[in-house]
């Protein structure tokens, strides 16, 4: 039983990291800003940040996903439950991955709690904590993602796309006046100018910037800021299969589900990541540096008080704001991936019950 719940654990930490890894740097990717190799990396080496970072700041989640309180105690840490979870939840994510669905882990594990619960004999599911723990956060979180896009998307939109360089020049020298009146000397008081490229080859300045070069470095780094959030979001669930069923010490799990999940995302991540950088939105670097900022602060935040939100569906949302804002949303796309998250649920549900009566 403890070989079949270490194994069933990294499988679903496997493909985690296969369906989640590449999300923050999607926006990356599809606006053409690092190839697929380069995107993929940064995102690997961010996600492990992440992972360490959750031995400090995500107690509460591990105690969340431990099943404790949404089922019975004793249920909750009886082998046999884990282990179905832990079925569940990897099918799930495992068949979603294999289709290029960006679905959300955290929503299979729910699922996979939910049926697992069920499946015990006389099981029972605390369906009100399921509700406001839970499914509150996953279904309002795309919606405020998609709602900030939006608004964040038409801030960063101000700024005219011709006018692509900052110029630090020098002014008219300003004189330094004393008390008695007496002028003491003069300051010359550098100005910054903006203006298109052609423009500012003819000004005389002391330094010159690319607003786009600037542009794509605040993207990258938003990106990098999701992958570490996801990491710090999602390894205390995934590495609390392992803590429940005392399969490993607490440290050793979250060691152990990191390093998995960023194999996974090395390995297997490419279908996914079609999906997200170029099937729901054609991005450009504005567009993505809006979706980013605005997934990795609600990530972030949410992992702080303890809210299992998912990523993905964060993610999605705000790409799907700034695409619908700057009408370059692919709606057919988005409806089957929002079609694949219904199916989420009760999938992971209905594998985790039947793993339930069999194990």
């Amino acid at each position: 039983m403890d070989i079949l719940l270490v194994i069933a654990a990294l499988f679903v930490a496997f493909y985690n990291g296969a369906n989640d890894n590449f999300k923050g740097l999607a926006t990356v990717w599809g606006a053409e800003t690092l190839s697929y190799r380069q995107a993929l990396t940064l995102a690997t080496v961010a996600t492990l940040a992440g992972c360490i970072a959750s031995w400090l700041l995500a107690d509460t989640l591990v105690q969340q996903f431990s099943g404790r309180g949404l089922v019975p105690n004793e249920i909750a840490s009886a082998p046999s439950f884990v282990l179905s979870v832990a079925v569940g939840a990897a099918f799930t994510v495992f068949l979603a991955t294999q289709l290029g669905f960006p679905i959300s882990t955290t929503h299979a594990l729910i699922g996979a709690l939910v049926g697992a619960g069920l499946g015990q004999a006389n099981g029972e599911v605390h369906f009100a904590k399921l509700t406001q723990t839970f499914l509150l956060p996953l279904l309002i979180s795309p919606l405020i993602a998609a709602s900030l896009g939006i608004a964040v998307y038409k801030l960063l939109r101000m700024r005219a796309i011709a006018q692509d360089c900052a110029c630090l020049v020098s002014a008219e020298p300003s004189p330094c006046i004393s008390e008695n009146g007496a002028i003491l000397r003069r300051i010359d008081v550098p100005q910054l100018v903006i203006a298109d490229v052609a423009a500012c080859k003819d000004i005389s300045a002391q330094a010159r910037w690319s607003i786009s070069r600037i542009m794509d470095q605040l993207h990258v780094a938003s990106a990098l800021s999701i992958c570490f959030a996801r990491g710090l979001n999602d390894t205390p669930k995934l590495a609390a299969l392992l803590i429940t069923a005392k399969a490993f010490e607490r440290n050793h799990s979250v060691a152990i589900i990191g390093i998995v999940m960023a194999l996974g995302g090395l390995i297997s991540a490419r279908k996914v990541a079609e999906t997200m950088s170029h099937r729901i939105n054609r991005m450009d670097p504005t567009q993505g540096l809006a979706a980013n900022l605005i997934t990795a602060t609600l990530v972030i935040f949410a992992s702080k008080i303890g809210m299992p939100v998912s990523t993905t569906h964060v993610s999605v949302g705000s790409i799907a704001g700034v695409g619908a804002n700057a009408q370059t949303l692919n709606w057919h796309a988005l409806r089957n991936v929002l079609l694949s998250w219904v199916a989420t649920l009760p999938l992971a549900a209905g594998t985790a019950w039947l793993a339930a009566k069999f194990v």
